[in-house]
């Protein structure tokens, strides 16, 4: 089996296990990798993640042209801008998971601090996460607003729509999501409890311990 056929199967299996887990559902959500060469595969447009086929996904060369398979996603502009500001980005995916589009509705969230540091995992494997503005699905814009940021983000929540994370891999970056939509069912659950998070100093530990980006 060729790495591009193991990464095509794989890509297609984490789809499937987020989606029957109701990380995402319907048509909604997007992901890409690379591949050895520099290219990239990406999930089609209007597909499900319970019924991606390894053999349609879209398949870019290193330039960036559509080389073969279905079209892809109409967040690319997403998927761009993450893989061009992100050094070593190796996959990026797209959800619309519930507790995290419920919690980027709520007025009170710091746009530049979108998840409370609830536990060690989410800022290990998150970072500090950005909340965006509503955008049109689709709309280059989101890409130009994660560009602003100039890769010091590795991942990012789009108000009202659902979250972005950037990873080494695509095993790394699907765990990286989860644990996004995770933590911030968390912070739903324990919303108005006086819930006891992170103290600045256990997070600045964390954060030296494990080298994050913050």
């Amino acid at each position: 089996m060729s790495d591009e056929t193991r990464l095509r199967e794989q890509i297609c299996l984490l789809a499937r296990s987020m989606f029957d887990r109701g990380l995402t559902h319907g048509s909604t959500g997007n992901i890409s990798a690379r591949t050895s060469d520099g290219g990239l595969l990406v999930s089609p447009t209007g597909t499900s993640f319970g019924r991606l086929d390894p053999a349609r996904l879209a398949r870019f060369d290193a330039r960036g042209v559509h080389v073969g398979g279905d079209a892809p996603t109409k967040e690319m502009p997403l998927h761009a801008a993450f893989y061009e500001t992100r050094k070593g980005a190796g996959a990026v995916v797209h959800l619309h998971s519930c507790h995290s589009v419920a919690l980027s509705m709520l007025p009170d969230v710091d746009p530049d601090d979108f998840l409370p540091p609830l536990t060690p995992y989410s800022v290990m494997q998150l970072g500090r996460v950005k909340l965006l503005p509503f955008f049109l699905p689709g709309d280059p814009a989101m890409g130009e607003a994660l560009r602003g940021l100039g890769g010091k983000r590795s991942a990012v929540m789009l108000a009202n729509h659902g979250p972005v994370v950037a990873g080494r891999d695509v095993e790394a970056a699907c765990n990286a999501v989860e644990e996004l939509e995770a933590t911030a069912r968390l912070a739903l659950m324990t919303r108005g409890m006086s819930a006891r998070g992170l103290s600045g100093a256990q997070v600045r530990a964390v954060v030296q311990r494990f080298e994050v980006d913050w």
